[in-house]
């Protein structure tokens, strides 16, 4: 029987990084993956330099992370938690379904294997 697996894409404030680990290490989620982004969102930080104002955007982690369907809340959840600190910029989750999954080594589907 092949489960439906979810992929959660959460993009977190850099200084969250080691709680979201954390957080998901301790509901035994150990495989993900996470990458330095930056983007171009409603969040922008404004300065002045030597009397020039300036605007750039802000660098985030992109934390990637596929579960079966019935631990999605779950995981979801962990990361809310461990990422909130109640401020604007946070930043977001997003989920989408993974229809099929492989094992590049040994060619198998490892949606079965969730």
């Amino acid at each position: 029987m092949i489960k439906v697996m979810k992929r959660i894409e959460a993009i977190i404030r850099n200084t969250k990084i080691e709680d979201v680990k954390e957080a998901l290490q301790s509901i035994n989620i150990n495989s993900f993956t996470y990458t330095d982004c930056i983007g171009a969102g409603k969040l922008k930080i404004q300065g002045v330099y030597r009397g020039n104002q300036f605007q750039y955007d802000v660098s985030r982690y992109l934390v990637n992370v596929v579960v079966p369907d019935e631990k999605l809340k779950t995981t979801v959840d962990c990361i809310l938690n461990a990422a909130n600190t109640g401020e604007v910029g946070d930043g977001e989750i997003f989920v989408s379904t993974i229809d099929e999954s492989w094992k590049i080594r040994t060619k198998e589907s490892i949606t079965a294997f969730y």
